[in-house]
């Protein structure tokens, strides 16, 4: 029976949502408006206050709604039928909330609440001008999910409609009320923890780039163009420290997941976060020379507004289809583009139009810079991060130019790169170099006193230990015979470099207050993460190579031929300093860790259900007995692959996932990871047997056996020992008056043993045979007839080809390295925001004066030694 009760609920909660927010963006800017910062009509702020908590309570009601359209599989909504299905657990059910454009949407909206409450508490005295941007930004991302229609223009997509009203199929117009009675699913990539935590992390990074994009507004509104610096710096840290690590989440979740090889694709909608996070740091930079030296306010103002106009860049790219085939992660269209172009054209014209009233009143540094300067080189730096955000938004929009060419009737046949990881990897790397260099640099300058003397003494050792450490590496490189170009020296040298000489500083500022390190220790861990990309991509080798000669099909690209070992099933194949084999398939079911094997279980009519055709334990704990009903996940089977060191014998076990899924192109395969502390084993599933296609098996080969007689098959010997009754454990079905014997034989294979049960069944006078199949050992043994007075048994064998798994592994040396410097990274972030807290604090006291003064760090006084 269709629920339209809390769909309705949902969509008026969105009305109601959209409606505050509008109110409460105009009773802000009533309540600002011909105000000094500060003071405010008291009767329009709050109004605007309640608008705004109406409007975050609305958003908690629309996403309440539509989860529990997710959870209670309504799907008579398009949105629930299209993004989930009855057997996914309740984590992967938060995910199918923002696979959708609507639900991402969503989580941005409430993530922009959360912030908005956040100001309205602790920022008083710029509550008025800064919520006024606030919900002029939650007035356009809820018209997104609105769903109305105007004058016959649509307005936002519902994630509330129907799916009769969104599907023209015949069934609906013979039964309007007809509700399938389950869903199409969750995306097979998407059903990883990553998923859970990465998209809301990520979302989070986009809405904290809006706090000082509002603060940065509010300033020039306001005419405040240096009192905004102090509140703003601080969210400006926070926004740096959730968005890179939402990143670098997302990169760590396409390395377990994603087959190619790496954690970075250069894909366009990779491309579309990583811009503004670039930008956003040297915003951070710009801001923190603000504070030190008053120095690059109007670059500030720059970079903050354009972090934020670059996130709805960025939702332009991925959510309006411009991208088309050019990425693999954007949205389908949804006919938003208008709204989208609206939505961007309004900001930038709010921010260009503002800045460009304003621009001769922003204040300007006078102060020469010069060599000495630490400012220069924090400013070098913050320029190498804007010129790389460059290179990168100029070749990720060419999608852009083709669509803009095309609308004004000018043809355009620009084409992205061929080769798009080899176009951005060659400038990116030499952005790495210059910011691993002025990371080190402007970090000992910062805090040293800066004369000749001073900094050729401060720089000397972490100079001189890179240069030896670089040698050292180039010489072990050159050793296991393989070379470094000149890039690669370059990128390897700065990198030492940058962790050497932040290091240096870190120690020195520990002694003498552990909260002033941040920056040298975020800096480390960024140089620590160049160092892991040039190791583990520059260097990363293919063990899985094709030694045998074999061509393993003319329709696979040569690399698959060239880079991958065909796996027979328990055969042995040498990989590298491993033999490798492949063991078995093995499923994911409820209640059971680890895997079961398939051979355990006895497929039923319904997919998610099997028989245990013996008991399933771990160690002594029994977790189902023969005959019990086990709950499975079939929709991914898990490869078996054992590897053993051939010299030292230690050996470890994979699972790489496969995932056959026409819908998606074919097979979808994940990696398995075995991780060493100086590299990784990452190896993935190139090719399995179609699991469609009818196995070819031999003619049926007879026995007439005695209970102890043996047999042998191939390689492979198999003793009779025996019949007994046959249970509904082989799914048989049996009912009253039905005869069941099956056959009890032990089969010797190379490296284990089988239990196989051939059946045979008597019923009204009918005969049925359910044959038994060994997938090991392509071996499919049935129980034809029983001569009951002599004692004799018929059973007939047939054999197929074994099964077999085509496997690539490649070894990533020292990819630990970006991991941990991204850990690093983001305590380094942490300790900034903490050292920054006293000053926020002071900030948000209205009565508080603030001082133009600008405070300086003291430097670090070397004590002489005596003469």
């Amino acid at each position: 029976m269709l629920n339209t009760f809390i769909g309705d609920a949902g969509h008026l909660s969105v009305i109601v949502a959209f409606v505050a927010a509008t109110v409460a963006a105009y009773s802000y800017y009533m309540a600002s408006r011909n105000q000094p910062l500060g003071e405010t009509d008291a009767s329009w702020l709050r109004i605007g206050r309640g608008a705004f908590l109406l409007h975050g309570v609305a958003v908690v009601s629309v996403i309440a709604c539509l989860f529990t359209i997710i959870y209670t599989h309504r799907y008579e909504y398009y949105y629930a039928w299209s993004h989930s299905s009855n057997h996914l657990p309740v984590h992967y059910m938060i995910s199918c909330f923002w696979e959708g454009q609507e639900g991402s949407f969503l989580l941005w909206i409430f993530w922009q609440v959360v912030l908005g409450f956040c100001i309205m508490r602790f920022n008083k005295r710029w509550e008025a001008p800064v919520m006024a941007i606030f919900a002029g930004v939650q007035l356009f991302l809820t018209s997104m999910i609105l769903g109305v229609v105007l004058g016959g223009v649509k307005i936002g997509s519902s994630p509330f409609i129907l799916l009769r009203d969104f599907l023209d199929i015949p069934v609906f117009k013979t039964n309007p009320n007809f509700i399938p009675k389950d869903g199409t699913g969750l995306n097979a990539l998407l059903q990883n923890y990553w998923m859970v935590i990465h998209p809301p992390t990520l979302f989070l990074g986009f809405a904290l780039t809006l706090v000082p994009f509002a603060f940065a507004i509010a300033g020039l509104w306001k005419g405040e163009y240096t009192k905004w610096v102090r509140p703003a710096l601080r969210w400006t840290l926070v926004g740096g420290l959730v968005l890179g690590v939402g990143i670098m989440m997302g990169a760590y979740w396409a390395y377990e997941t994603l087959n190619f090889g790496g954690y970075w694709n250069w894909d366009p909608v990779e491309n579309a976060v990583y811009i503004p996070w670039l930008v956003l740091v040297a915003s951070l930079h710009g801001l923190v020379l603000w504070q030190r030296s008053r120095t690059a306010l109007r670059t500030s103002f720059v970079l903050v507004i354009a972090t934020f106009l670059l996130v709805l860049y960025a939702t332009f790219l991925t959510r309006s289809g411009v991208l088309g085939n050019a990425s693999v992660h954007s949205f389908t269209d949804l006919g938003l583009s208008g709204q989208l172009i609206i939505y961007l054209g309004a900001f930038v014209v709010l921010a260009i139009a503002l800045l460009a009233y304003h621009w001769k009143q922003i204040p300007i540094s006078e102060k020469e810079l010069t060599t000495y300067n630490p400012e220069l080189w924090v400013f070098v730096g913050a320029t190498v991060l804007c010129l790389g955000a460059f290179q990168v938004l100029v070749t990720t929009s060419i999608p852009v130019y083709n669509a803009f060419l095309g609308f004004i009737g000018v043809k355009s046949n620009l084409a992205l790169p061929a080769d798009q990881i080899q176009h951005y990897t060659k400038i990116q790397l030499w952005m790495g170099v210059g910011v691993a260099f002025f990371s080190g640099l402007a970090q000992i300058m910062w805090w040293q006193k800066n004369d000749k003397s001073s900094l050729t003494n401060s720089l000397t050792v972490p100079g001189i230990l890179s240069l030896l450490s670089a040698a050292l590496v180039i010489l072990l490189v050159q050793y296991f015979g393989m070379t470094m170009n000149l890039t690669y020296i370059v990128l390897l040298t700065t990198g030492m470099f940058g962790v050497l000489a932040n290091l240096s500083m870190v120690l020195t500022l520990m002694r003498r207050k552990v909260s002033l390190s941040g920056g040298g220790v975020a800096h480390i861990g960024i140089a620590l993460m160049l160092l892991g990309i040039l190791a583990s991509a520059g260097y990363s080798k293919i063990i899985s190579q094709n030694v045998s000669g074999l061509l393993y099909s003319r329709e696979f690209p040569e690399e698959t031929n060239r880079d991958n070992v065909l796996l027979w099933r328990n055969d042995k194949a040498p990989m590298g300093k491993y033999d490798v084999s492949y063991t078995g398939q093995y499923l994911e079911a409820d209640k059971v860790p680890g895997y079961i094997d398939k051979q355990l279980l006895f497929q039923t009519a319904d997919e998610y259900k099997a028989l245990a055709r013996a008991d399933i334990k771990r160690g002594d704990k029994v977790y189902y007995k023969a005959g019990d009903t086990v709950e499975i996940q079939p929709e991914n089977t898990y490869y078996r692959v054992e590897y053993k060191d051939r010299k030292t014998g230690e050996a470890f076990v994979l699972y790489p996932r496969g995932q056959v899924n026409e819908q998606m192109g074919g097979l979808l395969a994940s990696p398995d990871i075995k991780k060493f502390l100086d590299h990784d084993i990452y190896s993935h599933i190139s090719a399995v047997p179609p699991p469609d296609k009818e196995k070819d098996w031999s003619e049926v080969k007879e026995h007439v056996l005695s209970v102890g007689d043996t047999i042998f098959l191939n390689d492979y010997f198999a003793v009779f020992r025996g019949v007994e009754p046959a249970h509904q454990t082989a799914g048989l079905g049996l009912a009253k008056g039905d005869l069941a014997i099956q056959g009890d034989f032990l089969v010797f294979g190379e490296n284990r043993q089988y239990h196989v049960h051939p059946v045979f069944v008597v019923r009204n006078r009918m005969i049925g045979r359910v044959p038994d199949e060994v997938d090991d050992l392509g071996l499919r043994l049935s129980f034809l007839n029983v001569d009951p007075t002599k004692g004799k048994f018929t059973f007939g064998v047939s054999t197929t080809q074994k099964d077999y798994i085509i496997l690539k592994a490649v070894e990533k040396p020292f990819i630990n390295l970006l991991w941990s410097g991204t850990l690093l990274m983001a305590v380094g972030f942490g300790m900034a925001i903490y050292k920054r807290r006293r000053d926020v604090d002071v900030a948000l006291k209205p009565t508080q004066p603030e001082s133009d003064a600008a405070p300086r760090p003291r430097p670090i006084q070397k004590k002489r030694q005596a003469a």
